[in-house]
């Protein structure tokens, strides 16, 4: 226990789950269930009227799912009443000859020795029967019918006694008694696992033969009525217990928790604690599989109520690791511990995370990203919607022809240039990218004197500071009179016309001939 508690905390407490402890708790009307524990179902079929003949024509099944007191019964009298009747017609046989008048002559010849009254026909019915053959009766080859009878007799023996002894063997190798040995926990509970709620129960095996190929499949019966009005009683409902990923199918030496997830999928999905209380349902479990000694099919069952479902509870550990081997403790199969559990229904939580936080704001660091990427992106899309202005309503009206064939020519060039230096990461470089070679070199070369160089430089050319944009720079290059018209892309800079060194002052293209 100490172990335990190290384990999981010290707020988990063991809570020990045998109906025989006592407990304060309210005693709650005890209601009928449809499978009992030990798995017999408890159903009844009456007013069958003209369908019992249905039983005849199945009379070895019937006779194997008869209970053993009735099987006994039908043995005995079975035999009894064959064994009666062979040795009545043994008796008629010796009475219509009448040997029985000459039964110690010695000089007559009966049609069996030896027999003079009805128990020496009945003691030499059981002789034959049962092949113990004493050799004081026996037939004689003067009795032809008596031939016929002993023929009919055997025939009829051999037929009476694989009917019965078949019976009695089904009978007793059924696998409902492999079935015991196959234990389902008391309670079932619900908890998370894996950051899900579950409904789970342990099943176990106590023999150390294996169930070869076992199945667990469960069922919910539950009353409930249809939106047309109808009402079904009893309605059954399959609950997942990983059918889709092969969980169903257990490799049973040693116990095992079966767990059902509650999901949308779950007719489980809007219980909570509180709803719990006021639920009426049973839960039917179903066990399948092939006794591994006797090679025929074995199915157990059993049923978990309302009453018997533990919120927040999980079950205790009982594998233990020892030398050389693993034991199982079954002393503590049906005990639980209390965990921490959310107390509402799957439903509700997904209700409430669906709904949008009033305190979500956008982050600030991802404000500030797309603030700064918005200022260094220069989209074409934004070229040609100042083109359209300037051809719609400009201030100038239409273009001179000059200017349209210097536009038209140099937009292509514009927005690959464009697109180019929108791809730069830092802005300074994007607002560099068309600056003379030698006011390059100086932005890129460190310390204060460079840059007090570069200002210089840029102040003599007529330039905006270097963290302006490209668009920036294109824009205030341009004629007062012809920026509103053209638009950005209308830059003398990038006209078809040359080089964009030839436009620079002659002071400039003569320290980029001297680099």
């Amino acid at each position: 226990m100490a172990a335990l508690r190290r384990k999981f905390g010290e707020d988990y407490q063991v809570v020990n789950t045998n109906r025989a402890t006592t407990f304060s708790a309210p005693v709650k009307k005890k209601r009928q269930r449809f499978v009992d524990k030990n798995g017999r179902c408890n159903v009844q079929h009456g007013n069958l009227g003209g369908e019992t003949s249905r039983y005849l024509s199945d009379l070895f099944t019937t006779l194997v799912d008869l209970k053993w007191r009735w099987n006994l019964l039908i043995f005995i009298l079975t035999y009894t009443i064959a064994w009666l009747v062979m040795a009545s017609m043994w008796w008629i046989i010796a009475y219509i000859r009448g040997d029985l008048n000459h039964g110690h002559d010695s000089s007559y010849t009966p049609c069996v020795a030896n027999v003079y009254n009805f128990p020496s026909a009945f003691l030499f019915f059981i002789e034959t029967e049962a092949t113990i053959g004493y050799g004081y009766r026996y037939i004689t080859e003067k009795c032809p019918e008596g031939i016929i009878l002993f023929l009919f007799q055997s025939l009829l023996g051999s037929i009476v006694d694989a009917f019965l002894i078949g019976c009695m063997f089904i009978k007793m190798s059924q696998p409902k008694k492999r079935a015991e040995t196959l234990m389902f926990s008391q309670d079932a509970v619900i908890s998370q696992r894996d950051g899900k709620l579950c409904l789970m129960f342990r099943v176990g095996n106590l023999r150390n033969s294996h169930m070869v190929s076992a199945q667990i499949r469960c069922k919910l019966i539950k009353s409930r009525q249809t939106p047309e009005g109808e009402f079904l009683p009893l309605d059954q409902c399959e609950l997942d217990v990983g059918f889709g990923t092969g969980a169903d199918q257990l490799f049973l030496v040693s116990p095992l928790t079966i767990c059902h997830e509650i999901n949308p999928k779950s007719p489980f999905f809007d219980l909570s604690q509180r709803s719990l209380m006021n639920e009426q349902f049973e839960i039917v479990v179903i066990l399948e599989g092939i006794v591994e000694t006797t090679g025929m099919t074995c199915q157990a069952r059993t049923s978990y109520t309302e009453d018997e479902v533990l919120w927040g509870h999980r079950f205790l550990p009982v594998m233990s690791l020892e030398e050389g081997f693993f034991r199982v403790d079954y002393s503590q199969f049906h005990s639980t511990f209390e965990v921490p559990t959310p107390a509402y229904s799957v439903k509700e939580y997904e209700e409430k995370n669906s709904l949008p936080s009033p305190l979500s704001t956008p982050t600030p660091a991802l404000t500030e990203s797309h603030g700064a990427r918005r200022d260094r992106v220069f989209s074409v899309d934004c070229i040609n919607t100042s083109e359209e202005r300037g051809r719609q309503g400009g201030t100038g009206g239409r273009l001179p022809s000059k200017l349209q064939r210097m536009s038209s020519s140099g937009k292509e060039d514009l927005q690959r240039k464009v697109l180019l230096l929108s791809s730069q990461h830092s802005e300074k470089a994007c607002s560099t990218g068309d600056l003379p070679l030698k006011l390059q070199r100086l932005s890129s070369s460190p310390g204060p004197e460079a840059e007090n160089r570069l200002q210089l430089k840029s102040l003599k050319v007529g330039l905006e500071p270097m963290t302006q944009s490209t668009g920036d720079l294109y824009q205030h290059s341009l004629p007062p009179t012809l920026s509103p018209a053209l638009g950005p892309m209308h830059s003398p800079l990038l006209s078809a016309g040359g080089r964009p060194e030839d436009n620079l002052p002659p002071k400039l293209r003569k320290m980029n001939a001297d680099r």
